[in-house]
């Protein structure tokens, strides 16, 4: 195998407790995942890594591949690590178990960014965003890069900050979606950075890659999501789906 994609799948959540089981049309949401995992066309594997039986029953269910992991991870990345450490394979997509809306074109250009180019390690993805009530929303997570499109910070506030006196009327913000290829060989030196001063501030992990002198390769997509952290905003994905297929 080149390419598999991993979706970490935790039943605890501190705001929605077992949300990636909550149904969505008659689908758990774990599934509306991995059916969209399933599009991408560069994947040769998709599995889910879960830490809790109801949700590797309700997996198998569905027909996925199912690996059982430690309740002791900190992170999804941790998680990831553990089931990617036996396998042959080159690169690894960390699909979100609670992003349904994730589009197989992004998966996609992940994987084709680390396929492409060897000299880079690991990428991610972004969407402009449209509604500017999001810009200082501290739950939406916003990107700057630079001209080559690798990330140059990662926050929670509004960046770039447009100052009273700029010739710019209205900059261009872009939404990070949390969604991550890497090399293998890269998830492992990943896992094993400690975190970072920025990390703890603005509590982003992957803020520790660029701390440690790494780059990270950021795609723009057209296509955007909903992370489901609330019932509110399942509620929201439902409304999106019964309007819009992939």
């Amino acid at each position: 195998m080149e390419v598999i994609g991993v979706i970490p799948a935790r039943y605890s959540s501190t705001r929605f407790e077992g949300k990636v089981l909550a149904d969505i049309l008659g689908k758990p949401m774990l599934q509306h995942v991995w059916e969209r995992a399933k599009q991408a066309r560069l994947l040769d594997e998709v599995i889910i890594a879960c830490d809790h039986e109801a949700v590797a029953d309700a997996a198998r269910k569905f027909g996925a591949k199912v690996v059982m992991t430690s309740k002791g991870h900190a992170s999804g990345t941790d998680r990831l690590a553990e089931v990617v450490n036996p396998l042959d394979v080159k690169i690894v997509v960390n699909i979100q178990g609670d992003e349904p809306l994730i589009h197989p074109t992004m998966i996609d250009s992940v994987a084709r960014a680390l396929l492409d180019n060897s000299s880079i390690a690991m990428a991610t993805v972004m969407k402009k965003i449209d509604d500017l009530k999001l810009i200082n929303d501290p739950n939406v997570v916003k990107v700057v890069v630079d001209k080559n499109n690798f990330a140059l910070y990662f926050s929670r506030a509004a960046i770039p900050y447009l100052a009273v006196n700029s010739d710019i009327k209205q900059p261009a913000y872009f939404k990070h979606i949390g969604l991550y290829g890497y090399t293998k060989d890269f998830l492992f030196i990943y896992k094993n950075l400690p975190a970072s001063n920025l990390e703890n501030i603005e509590k982003l992990e992957q803020l520790r890659v660029i701390e440690e002198g790494f780059k990270i390769k950021v795609i723009e997509t057209k296509f955007d999501t909903i992370g489901v952290d609330t019932p509110e905003e399942l509620e929201r994905v439902k409304e999106f789906l019964k309007k819009e297929k992939i």
